[in-house]
């Protein structure tokens, strides 16, 4: 027995090495100097480990554990083979007393091994709701730019109460003789069966129609180049953030970010479907006031502008009607509201300035939603500070892109920008770029938020 125990203590001994070992450039991650003590002030970006930044104290295994647990964050690491085989070794009654700090590293490692399949277990559950979920969604199904009628009662004798377009979505509230009752948005009303799908047929048809989203569940979250820790660090996204999901693996999930696609670990997002619902009476008249008042104030402004042009002589070279010249840009005499035009003014200001990562200052640096709600600050509005949530800031554009007008927040997946006239935006980009000019469809806009 005591050869035994001497035997398994070498070997959990020598395990605890290797995970000091590895431990050390994770911590690096969170302190400047590079040492690991925790004592620097600035930030490293690891190309392989964790993927979820940890405080400066985190000293030990449990530490890092109890750290991510009182964050929610889940597990304290994503497995691999160093500790699955660690979860792997024999629970064994040690004799010789100074054996108990190995006995607890044994005992942590198969720990996680039960975290691990409680996520797993966790994650098939969240999905069975959502397949439940869907089945129980009303799906219009009709041409392209059509929609079925939403009914007071389940007749064509019922009033109009509003529209469903095709592949809007509502919830089943009941079924009576072919009609549907469903509540879509502000709307509850009956829609005719034979132009919707329900229950089985409802699920793919959800998951097709359906943008799905998973929001950052952490404080500072790596996407990284592949499915895995081992891959290197594409960047980084703030809690709160909407990512567009490009596809789901078992842990991992692939999405769209300003640099690109990349990888997050399963564990630090919440997903959610978003699905178009719909309109109502009174939704559809407000939309199209405003877009008559768009096309008025678009038709004043090309008068006025094409008044100036007539005026002036020569023609300035950086300044026409529709035009933002990229070399030297002015947004005037764009289509929008005077504040708008300021706003797109004010922000071309700070081109060619720093991007940097939970940033807000417009000289020193500042990510894509900092340097939004900073420019719009300046004109006395505060926005909140995530793209997210700037992604419901204002009014929705119907048309998105088409009727964009200068001083809009074009909003992607985990960015934003500024709308300055002639299909471009101004954003903080990325690292390398900083603020900069982009074409507005450089990334699918997922929606055009209107604060002017």
């Amino acid at each position: 027995m005591k050869k035994l125990s001497k035997k398994v203590f070498i070997h959990a001994i020598s395990v605890i090495l290797l995970a000091t070992s590895i431990q050390l450039p994770v911590y690096a991650s969170t302190n400047g100097n590079g040492n690991g003590n925790g004592n620097g002030n600035g930030s490293v970006m690891p190309t392989a480990g964790f993927d979820s930044l940890l405080s400066d104290h985190t000293n030990s295994l449990r530490d890092l554990h109890e750290d991510k647990l009182s964050l929610n964050h889940g597990a304290a690491w994503e497995t691999n083979s160093l500790f699955d085989s660690i979860a792997a070794l024999p629970t064994v009654a040690l004799a010789n007393g100074n054996d108990s700090a190995a006995t607890k590293m044994v005992t942590e490692m198969r720990n996680t091994a039960a975290d691990k399949a409680r996520r797993e277990q966790k994650r098939e559950e969240e999905r069975r709701l959502e397949e439940e979920f869907f089945m129980n969604l009303v799906i219009a199904t009709v041409r392209s730019n059509s929609f079925v009628n939403v009914r007071s009662i389940p007749s064509e004798e019922g009033e109009v109460l509003g529209k469903l377009y095709n592949h809007s979505v509502g919830k089943l509230l009941s079924e009576q003789d072919g009609w549907y009752e469903i509540h879509s948005g502000s709307v509850v009303g009956f829609v005719k069966g034979e132009f919707c799908v329900t229950g089985e047929e409802a699920i793919e048809l959800a998951k097709q129609v359906g943008t799905r989203f998973a929001v950052v569940n952490t404080v500072t979250l790596m996407v990284r180049n592949g499915p895995g820790t081992e891959y290197s660090v594409l960047g980084m996204v703030p809690l709160g953030d909407d990512l567009l999901v490009i596809e789901e693996l078992e842990d991992w999930v692939k999405v769209n970010v300003e640099e690109g696609d990349g990888f997050v670990h399963a564990d630090y997002v919440d997903m959610y479907t978003e699905f178009v619902s719909a309109e109502s009476r009174e939704e559809e008249a407000a939309r199209l006031a405003e877009e008559a008042a768009a096309r008025r104030a678009a038709q004043a402004a090309a008068q006025a502008a094409a008044a100036r042009r007539a005026a002036q002589s020569p023609p300035p070279t950086n300044v026409t009607s529709d035009y933002v010249d990229i070399d030297n840009p002015v947004v005037s005499g764009n289509a929008g509201s005077e504040l708008g035009n300021a706003v797109a003014n004010y922000a071309l200001q700070f081109r060619g300035n720093p991007y940097r990562f939970g940033g807000s200052s417009l000289t020193n640096g500042t990510d894509c939603s900092g340097f939004v709600m900073s420019v719009y600050s300046h004109f006395g509005v505060s926005l909140p500070r995530t793209s997210s949530q700037q992604r419901r800031a204002g009014s929705a554009v119907e048309g998105g892109v088409a009727n964009a007008q200068p001083g809009d927040i074009l909003c992607y997946s985990g960015h934003v920008g500024i709308y300055i006239g002639n299909g471009q935006i101004i954003h903080a980009s990325t690292p390398q770029t900083g603020i900069r000019i982009s074409n507005a469809t450089y990334r699918r806009v997922l929606a055009v938020r209107r604060v002017f």
